[in-house]
């Protein structure tokens, strides 16, 4: 099973994947993407180390993502990716400008492969005004094609607001 859950910021799609793949009562490998770039940013990921569980297995991997899920992804298990927005931006500042096209690509290859459960976390960010710079602009034109792709792939995607889920495909349970 593979789902992807998409909400705004401090909307509760991290709690609700947590809560998620604690109920699966399986074996949790958490993948977190973020990097601290500066204090606001190590705050925030203080704030979600603080809410994992000391038995999850964790694993930071910024860039490669599709060989973190492949090495981790068993029978029985249960893999936990926060966040592919951070992820997304990782690529954009990549030094190689083929990387973001060669992870996405490897990313959308081997999620349909991969056995266990795989819960995908994501900021929806194309329901906003149309960022003024080129960047912004293309960072959430590449959001959305990404969460596109993802959830063709995925059997449930969720979307999250004020800590409550709406099941855009599958079923919640």
């Amino acid at each position: 099973m593979r789902t992807l859950i998409l909400g705004g910021a401090r909307s509760g799609k991290s709690a609700l994947a947590e809560q998620m793949v604690t109920a699966t009562g399986h074996g949790v490998v958490y993948i977190a993407t973020a990097q601290a770039h500066d204090e606001e940013m190590a705050a925030r990921i203080a704030h979600h180390r603080s809410r994992r569980p000391g038995h999850w297995q964790i694993v930071e991997e910024p860039l490669a993502l599709a060989d973190a899920l492949r090495a981790h992804a068993r029978p029985g298990s249960c893999v936990l990716v926060d966040c592919l927005t951070l992820w997304l931006s990782n690529l954009l500042g990549a030094a190689d400008p083929s990387c973001l096209a060669r992870e996405r690509a490897a990313l959308l290859d081997v999620l349909p492969l991969l056995a266990g459960q795989v819960v995908l976390v994501s900021n929806e960010v194309g329901l906003g005004v149309v960022p003024l710079g080129e960047l912004s602009r293309r960072f959430v034109d590449e959001a959305g094609r990404l969460h596109q792709a993802l959830a063709a792939r995925c059997e449930r995607v969720l979307f999250v607001a004020a800590g409550l889920p709406l099941v855009m495909k599958g079923n919640l349970a």
